[in-house]
């Protein structure tokens, strides 16, 4: 990186460290390119994963919008992806009976990043508060957490369904830090997405990290600290 502001530097002395879940301590690219190719075996792997990723995450944008329920998202990925592989046009109890077969293969492809354990581990040691806010609903998202083995380490969850709130809105940070009884100064937050995550939290108060394990060029404009593994965290964390 040329150029640009500073990165925000993290608090000194944080008190508690908070992340985001999907993408940064559990590989949800990983567990859905599992879950979809085992469903559709005679497609093109790399073309199917592609397309599903697309769909998910316009799916999900328009449900934390508030343009669709929580089941209407779900169904706005296997309708067009159906019709797309020349399947025809799925009604909802057929989108619904096959979803509930894709989460099944989805949820048994839960695993944490190989990078996640050891620096929870680390950072609870050191008395830090621990815990994640994550945009989804709050029954999957504990589900997930359990499944991975972090449950021990994460005991706090705010999530966007809980909330009423979404990242990158302030809010949702905000309810999080006053869960705690924390400033939002002595709260750092980690995440995959930069401006959904990092900067989100930075626009709530809170300190917004970066996790990019990506292999892009990092933006001129870059303005909060990143890195590229949780293996730096707790250095990045150490006065």
């Amino acid at each position: 990186m040329t150029g640009g502001p500073e990165p925000r530097a993290v608090p000194p002395a944080p008190r508690a460290v908070l992340f985001d879940l999907d993408g940064t301590l559990l590989d949800h690219t990983g567990a859905a390119a599992d879950a979809i190719t085992a469903a559709f075996p005679g497609e093109d792997p790399g073309r199917l994963v592609r397309r599903w990723l697309e769909l998910t995450e316009a799916s999900v944008d328009r449900y934390l919008a508030g343009e669709l329920t929580f089941a209407e998202q779900r169904r706005a990925r296997i309708v067009p992806l159906a019709r797309e592989l020349g399947l025809g046009d799925w009604d909802d109890a057929r989108a619904d009976a096959w979803l509930r077969g894709y989460l099944e293969r989805y949820a048994s492809a839960w695993r944490p990043f190989p990078d996640a354990p050891g620096p929870l581990a680390a950072l609870a040691e050191r008395g830090l508060r621990l815990g994640v806010i994550t945009n989804g609903d709050a029954r999957q998202q504990r589900a997930k957490i359990e499944r991975i083995g972090l449950a021990e380490r994460l005991t706090y969850l705010v999530t966007s369904g809980e909330t009423g709130a979404a990242k990158p809105h302030p809010e949702i940070f905000r309810v999080a830090c006053a869960g705690l009884g924390l400033p939002a100064r002595d709260v750092v937050y980690v995440g995959d997405r930069l401006d959904i995550d990092a900067r989100g939290a930075a626009s709530a108060g809170l300190a917004g990290v970066w996790l990019d394990r990506s292999a892009e060029p990092v933006p001129d404009d870059l303005d909060v600290p990143r890195i590229t593994s949780l293996d730096e965290l707790p250095g990045l964390l150490t006065p």
